[in-house]
C-alpha cells in the first residue's frame, strides 16, 4: 500500500488577506484530490505567525495587504530572517500576492521614507502602487498562458483569470540577463523597463526568471475606460478594457512565484490549483 505524502502549506498571516487564501487554498486542494497522479498527496494548511509555524512548512504563500507593515512586522516578530532563509537557502516553494511580490523582490522603488525590508528571491525590482491609489483599483480579464499549458495538451487558450488590481505592483526591472516566456507572442508584450540597464545585468544563480503574464496598457490613465464598478473587499474596483503595452504582473524563479494581483479574492481558484500542483510535482 503506498503511503499518502503530507504537504504543509502555510499561508503568513501577520497582516493582509490570509484567511481569503486559505479559504482558496482548501478549495483548490479538493480539486486537485481527485487528480490521480495526486491521489496520495494530502495537503493542510497553517496560518503562520511564528518562527516555529514557519519551521512546519513545506511550502508558504505570502498575501497581499500593506508591504511596509508586513516587513516591520515580521521584523518586530522575528521572522525576517528565517523568511529569508525559508525562500533563498531552503528553497522552499513560496508564492506572493501583491505586497507579497513586493517583499519577495530584490528591490523596490517608490518604497516609503526610509525605505523598507525585502526577503528577496525574485532578480527584480518592483514599483509599488505602480496604477495609483486605492480608488484606481480594477478587475480586468486576463490571459495567463500558464494556465492554458496546464489544463491544455493542445495549445488551446484556457478562459481569461479575473485578475483584481488593488494599489498593485509591476515588475519594474530584471535584474538578470536570464529571462524566459512561457509564451512566444510575450516576449513582444515584455517592457521595454525589463531590459533596460542591461550593463548592470548579471547571471542568476536561482535560474531563469520566467515572464508568466503581462498585462496589456497602462490602467492608472484609463479610468475613463471603466466598463463597469464593483466593490471587492471594501475596495472600488473598476472593470477596464486593456489596450497598449504591457506590464509584467506573474513570474517565476526557481521556487518562488509572484503575482501583482489578487487570486483570493475572486472564485476562481485555477491558480491556487495549478501551485498546489507545482509543489507536489516538483
Amino acid at each position: 500500500m503506498i503511503e499518502a505524502t503530507m504537504v504543509t502549506v502555510g499561508v503568513l498571516a501577520l497582516q493582509g488577506g490570509f484567511s481569503e487564501h486559505i479559504n482558496s487554498l482548501r478549495k483548490a486542494a479538493a480539486h486537485v484530490s481527485t487528480l490521480s497522479s495526486l491521489k496520495t498527496t494530502n495537503f493542510g494548511f497553517v496560518e503562520v505567525r511564528t518562527r516555529e509555524q514557519l519551521a512546519e512548512c513545506d511550502a508558504l504563500v505570502i498575501p497581499g495587504g500593506e508591504s511596509t507593515t508586513l516587513s516591520l512586522v515580521a521584523a518586530q516578530s522575528g521572522l525576517l530572517e528565517p523568511l529569508r532563509d525559508f525562500v533563498k537557502v531552503s528553497k522552499k516553494p513560496t508564492w506572493g500576492t501583491c505586497a507579497g511580490l513586493i517583499i519577495l523582490s530584490e528591490q523596490a522603488s517608490a518604497t516609503k521614507r526610509g525605505g523598507q525590508e525585502l526577503i528577496g528571491g525574485l532578480d527584480v525590482k518592483v514599483h509599488r502602487n505602480h496604477f495609483g491609489r486605492q480608488r484606481e483599483s480594477f478587475v480586468t480579464d486576463l490571459q495567463l498562458p500558464f494556465l492554458s499549458a496546464e489544463a491544455n495538451g493542445d495549445g488551446a487558450s484556457a478562459a481569461p483569470f479575473p485578475a483584481v488590481f488593488i494599489r498593485a505592483p509591476v515588475v519594474d526591472q530584471v535584474l538578470t540577463h536570464d529571462i524566459a516566456s512561457i509564451d512566444e507572442k510575450m516576449k513582444i508584450a515584455t517592457p521595454e523597463t525589463a531590459m533596460r540597464d542591461a550593463g548592470n545585468q548579471t547571471q542568476s544563480s536561482k535560474g531563469k526568471v520566467e515572464i508568466l503574464a503581462t498585462l496589456p496598457g497602462r490602467h492608472a490613465s484609463n479610468n475613463m475606460a471603466a466598463a463597469a464598478a464593483t466593490t471587492t473587499a471594501g475596495a472600488e474596483v473598476v472593470a477596464v478594457s486593456p489596450n497598449g503595452a504591457g506590464d509584467i504582473v506573474a513570474l517565476r524563479q526557481g521556487n518562488v512565484f509572484g503575482t501583482s494581483f489578487h487570486p483570493e479574492l475572486t472564485d476562481d481558484v485555477r491558480i491556487h490549483v495549478w501551485w498546489l500542483k507545482q509543489i507536489a510535482m516538483p
